[in-house]
């Protein structure tokens, strides 16, 4: 089995992991090393994974088990792949058409520009993320994470107590809604959203996490105004410089991002202009015994 080494590209998080080819990667031990990594760095990019989208799907459940299949887009849009455990990141239709500034299915896709934690408005939320970068076109199209371990650790003491308890809604329509996009009323019934912790903890490590996103409607049992405001605070806390990393993507990039302790979005581009393509399978934080 060959060594696993972890390269830091953040102070807080964030490592480049190899030299290794996933799609091969069978050994248990090599998967627990894989896991460690994510509990320590949190997001973990390998580069040159010539991933086929049927090795995507049966790496992801090798490595973590069950799939998230409920995404938003399966409400709005057909699958191009027809498998809805495979996330089309992509600005182009089933014909490899880049799609129009004013289609709907890009309307909604401009809610990945929103800092977000994939598949927070279900229950259970999404654990592990794996982006593969299929096209990538000749202008930055990055990605960035933000480290909710350390925003977490940032904040006073007073705050902390504070947060304690706190349960927050999550729906992906409200934060489409955000932007303009609107829903039917079947879409909306099929997009009620999810009620998670405020603060989580990883099981793994005992470390704590802020647990947020542009899903992030309201606290409950706290007044609207008050408890918007307060996760729009949060929110600036969480994003600053210091806690946030950006990847820049080549083809055969496969990052693997752990969403009880990040929070991501995409950086606009030319979408109109330039083709891009990425597919993306979230694993369900769900009890994950390896085989």
């Amino acid at each position: 089995m060959p060594n696993l080494t972890f390269r830091k590209l953040h102070p807080q998080f964030a490592a480049e992991a190899g030299p290794i080819e996933l799609r091969s990667v069978t050994d248990r031990a090599m998967l627990d090393a894989i896991r460690a990594g994510m509990d320590e760095y949190a997001v973990l990019v390998f580069r040159d994974q010539p991933f086929a989208d049927d090795e995507q799907l049966q790496f992801a459940m090798r490595f973590d088990g069950v799939l998230h299949s409920k995404t938003g887009a399966s409400v709005v849009k057909k699958n191009r792949f027809g498998n809805e455990a495979l996330t089309d990141i992509s600005n182009v239709d089933e014909d490899g058409k880049i799609l129009a500034a004013d289609d709907r299915r890009r309307a909604y896709s401009l809610g990945n520009r929103l800092w977000h934690t994939d598949a927070s408005f279900q229950d259970p939320p999404g654990r592990y993320s794996m982006l593969s970068a299929k096209v990538v076109p000749p202008v930055a199209a990055d990605t960035e994470f933000a480290d909710m371990r350390a925003a977490y650790d940032g904040l006073d003491a007073d705050l902390k107590a504070r947060l304690e308890g706190l349960s927050v809604h999550h729906s992906i329509a409200y934060s489409r809604s955000v932007l303009g996009f609107e829903f039917s009323d079947e879409e909306h019934e099929k997009l009620k959203g999810a009620v998670h912790p405020l603060v989580r903890t990883n099981p793994n490590t005992g470390r704590r996490s802020l647990y947020l996103a542009s899903h992030a409607s309201r606290i409950l049992d706290w007044p609207l105004p008050e408890g918007r405001l307060l996760l729009r605070d949060l929110m600036e806390h969480a994003t600053q410089p210091q806690f946030v990393y950006r990847h820049s993507w080549r083809e055969g990039d496969l990052v693997i991002w752990d969403n009880r302790s990040t929070m991501h979005r995409g950086r606009p581009f030319a979408d109109t202009t330039h083709r891009r393509e990425l597919r993306r399978v979230t694993t369900l934080d769900v009890e994950f015994r390896p085989g």
